[in-house]
């Protein structure tokens, strides 16, 4: 069966920095892309970051451009994130997703991808 899983995910001060790492198993094709999502209690979803397997193309909102970066091993469906220059405001569940397909018009919704993992939690501290 098809499992994604995040980890990565941990503690640090304002400031700090952390890389998630996302491995999908299970699968008998590559992903079209992959992507980051969060979700802080009380708050609604909000993408992250995507990242495209053919041409990389990447995206990113807006609270994080400059401070995050996402990758990928396509080959063997496996996607980063290096979070930098980490806030309070960055504290939330992240989670990682994939699809084959649906990805033209969810660049910014990766939250819409067809697999999604479980999370891992990144708190930041003042």
């Amino acid at each position: 069966r098809v499992q994604v899983v995040e980890s990565g995910g941990g503690s640090v001060q304002h400031g700090g920095s952390l890389r998630l790492s996302c491995v999908a198993s299970g699968l008998s094709f590559r992903f079209d892309c992959m992507g980051w999502f969060r979700q802080a209690p009380g708050k609604e979803r909000e993408g992250v970051a995507s990242i495209y397997r053919v041409g990389d193309s990447t995206y990113y909102a807006d609270s994080v451009k400059g401070r995050f970066t996402i990758s990928k091993d396509s080959a063997n469906n496996t996607a980063f994130l290096q979070m930098n220059s980490l806030n309070p405001e960055d504290t939330a569940m992240y989670y990682c997703a994939g699809s084959r397909g649906k990805c033209a018009g969810n660049e910014y919704r990766p939250y819409e991808y067809v697999y999604r993992g479980q999370g891992t939690q990144v708190t930041v501290s003042s």
